[in-house]
């Protein structure tokens, strides 16, 4: 059953828990998309067949909880991020996909003690100002300024609203551009496939970020969705790959 968390923002947040052993894993979806897409319920029943306490929840704007999506921005979802995480006492292993990743880095950097350590799948740091913001034409620059909003293609159904507010709010979310410490375990999931995240970007982040325990993988042929038969056991793998150090030294 769905349970629901009303936030010091006044939103509602859709969430599922599984009781388990800490450090909980934490899964934190993409732009537009939720917490019933095939990575985040695959890793549920792995935590619930491992014992291993795991959540996952939808920002405001997706999925089952409240507000609508055109309205949200990368600091609201960040905000639900840490309200979500109020739920869990002891530290948690965050597991960001897309979108998910750039806010599991905001999160390390606001609240590293935390952190025990981080899964990074199709990570899109600073995607509203590198990828949205910086491919727009003159054109489309010109319509978000004027009407607030611009529709993208997209290849997964109707176009994106892009709202002025989201790349203007997005900018002081940035992490690509000041020194990014991550101290615990961390693992970079890239497939080469994947032509919303590109491999110069995840190899760029890995050469960004500093961590005394981080390693990129680059899968051949994967795409963004990084949910087939052969890419989600190697998630399953990279967390507990950085829960082994955790377990050790978190008091998980």
């Amino acid at each position: 059953m769905v349970e629901r968390l009303h936030t010091a923002q006044d939103r509602d947040i859709a969430y599922h828990l599984t009781p388990g052993a800490g450090p909980t894993v934490v899964f934190l979806g993409g732009f537009k998309s939720d917490m019933c897409g095939s990575k985040a319920v695959f890793l549920e029943n792995w935590a619930r067949d491992s014992g291993r306490a795991f959540l996952r929840f939808d920002y405001s704007g997706h999925g089952q909880s409240s507000e609508a999506f055109e309205d949200g921005c990368i600091g609201d979802w960040f905000e639900d991020a840490v309200a979500a995480l109020g739920l869990i006492e002891g530290p948690v292993v965050l597991v960001g996909s897309s979108m998910g990743g750039w806010i599991a880095l905001q999160i390390a950097r606001a609240m590293p003690e935390k952190v025990a350590g981080l899964v990074g799948i199709a990570t899109a740091p600073d995607f509203t100002e590198d990828g949205f913001w910086a491919g727009f034409s003159d054109a489309q620059k010109a319509e978000l300024e004027s009407a607030g909003r611009v529709a993208v293609p997209s290849e997964y159904g109707d176009p994106y609203i892009i709202t002025k507010r989201l790349i203007e709010e997005g900018r002081a979310r940035l992490v690509m551009r000041t020194p990014l410490p991550l101290p615990f375990a961390v693992r970079f999931l890239q497939g080469t496939a994947d032509t919303s995240v590109t491999t110069q970007t995840a190899i760029r982040l890995l050469e960004h970020a500093d961590s005394p325990d981080m390693r990129l993988t680059l899968v051949d042929g994967a795409d963004h969705s990084f949910s087939d038969a052969r890419c989600l056991p190697l998630i399953v793998s990279a967390i507990n790959d950085v829960l082994a150090p955790a377990a050790g030294g978190a008091g998980g």
